[in-house]
């Protein structure tokens, strides 16, 4: 599944990832391919996910971390995501 994550100052990250998992106003919550269509709001916390292969812009790399599991993280203060098909987009303030 193909992954955005858009901030007020730029793009952050695009690419083909395997999972990602969101900080939900209800809880975590993960997202997998052929995911059902969700809308939900975010919450201060974490955006996790993982890929075979993917590059983070030079410019942005400082604001990534990579997690005990081999997820790569990025902390967010709150935001929207959106999944269909197959396409996840996050919108992380």
């Amino acid at each position: 599944m193909y992954l955005e994550i858009v901030s007020p100052e730029a793009t952050l990250f695009s690419g083909e990832v395997t999972s990602v998992t969101v900080p939900g106003i209800n809880g975590e919550f993960q997202m997998l391919s052929n995911h059902t269509p969700i809308v939900s709001l975010l919450e201060k916390g974490t955006v996790k996910f993982q890929g075979a292969s993917f590059v983070i812009a030079d410019a942005y790399k400082s604001k990534f971390s990579k997690t005990g599991n081999g997820s790569t993280s990025l902390e967010i203060a709150s935001g929207t995501v959106e999944m269909k098909d197959n396409k996840v987009i996050v919108l992380a303030d």
